[in-house]
């Protein structure tokens, strides 16, 4: 935020990167099209830039654009007559609070940054991770072993380097 103020090269796509899951999300949760949620999101990024410099918190971000793209939803939903004219924002906000969608935007978001790591690994690493954490029930070590090319005694070992190899990926992005 203080890079975007100072208008240093870079910061604004920087801030718009790190939080345009988020805000995408919203309006994806509320099942607009993806034109509608481009919208959204655009009209988000607006405020974003216009409110900037009086926003005071850096933690309450987040929070923030959860909120202005849910108000965004809402009204938008209601020009397109999808809500009655009659409900207001506080009923809104009982049917669906801003703490939920911050939440979901964020587990989402966090998700999504564990599969990308995941994801950047070697091939087996990912496979195996894929296989002992991802699946439900896990596969037994033996399916494990046959399907990544190891001798059933040397699955432990691998999978706590490809764990080590895993927590720097998610160190790296930031969880």
């Amino acid at each position: 935020m203080a890079a975007c103020l100072a208008e240093e090269p870079g910061a604004w796509e920087a801030l718009i990167q790190k939080y345009k899951r988020l805000i995408y999300s919203v309006p994806m949760r509320y099942r607009f099209s993806a034109d509608d949620a481009a919208d959204i999101f655009q009209a988000v990024c607006i405020d974003l830039y216009r409110e900037l410099p009086r926003l005071r918190e850096v933690d309450a971000l987040r929070g923030w654009l959860a909120r202005v793209a849910a108000n965004k939803c809402f009204h938008r939903r209601r020009a397109m007559g999808r809500e009655p004219a009659d409900l207001d924002e506080s009923r809104v906000a009982a049917i669906e609070s801003e703490e939920d969608i911050a939440q979901t935007a964020e587990r989402r978001e966090r998700d999504q940054l564990v599969r990308e790591a995941v994801d950047s690994l070697e091939s087996r690493c990912s496979r195996m991770i894929r296989m002992l954490f991802f699946e439900d029930p896990p596969r037994p070590y033996d399916q494990v072993a046959k399907s990544v090319g190891l001798a059933i005694g040397s699955i432990g070992f691998t999978r706590a380097k490809c764990l080590e190899r895993l927590e720097r990926a998610l160190k790296e992005r930031g969880l």
